[in-house]
């Protein structure tokens, strides 16, 4: 027989097995409830982070207010008590740069009679980590001395920078623009 006698199969063609989608549309759910999984953790971290950052600022926010009214204030009946005071709330640069230069101001404050008294009129943070946050504070300051005994008001803005030493929010810097 050769091949061209060969008889024909009249039998149908059947078709290669065919690809069943099963398998792939379940491995794409999957894959996208794995994304999306990955997605959420990303996010609920982020968020966990922004959470911890605006804690911190307003933390150092609010001890920055109150140190400003530190710094601003003084009374030379009670000059020790506010340089304590101010150095116990300093760090760094700032509170070496106070200590070195506050034997000269004591002098200066206890012969002019000078006495102070400062107000946050406001304060906003300017950019915070978790560690460090700078803070922008507008003070008035009520300021006698021998020369004006009456009081005048003296405007300032001030820079401050905040930082967590041990758990407590401390200035390293401070700035008058």
């Amino acid at each position: 027989m050769t091949v061209i006698d060969r008889p024909i199969d009249k039998a149908p063609v059947t078709k290669a097995r065919r690809f069943s989608r099963k398998p792939l549309a379940t491995v794409a759910v999957v894959v996208l409830i794995g994304a999306l999984i990955a997605l959420s953790a990303t996010l609920g971290w982020k968020l966990h982070q922004r959470s911890q950052i605006d804690e911190a600022a307003r933390e150092a926010l609010d001890t920055a207010r109150t140190y400003a009214v530190t710094l601003t204030s003084i009374d030379t009946g009670a000059l020790e008590q506010n340089f304590t005071a101010v150095l116990d709330g300093a760090t760094g640069e700032f509170k070496d740069m106070y200590s070195q230069s506050s034997t000269q101001l004591r002098q200066l404050l206890l012969d002019n009679q000078a006495a102070g008294h400062g107000t946050v009129v406001d304060a906003a943070v300017k950019s915070a980590t978790r560690d460090r946050v700078e803070v922008l504070l507008f003070i008035d300051q009520s300021v006698t001395n021998t020369a004006n005994p009456d009081p005048r008001i003296d405007r300032s803005r001030v820079s401050m920078t905040m930082e967590r030493v041990d758990g407590r929010w401390l200035a390293s810097n401070v700035d008058l623009p």
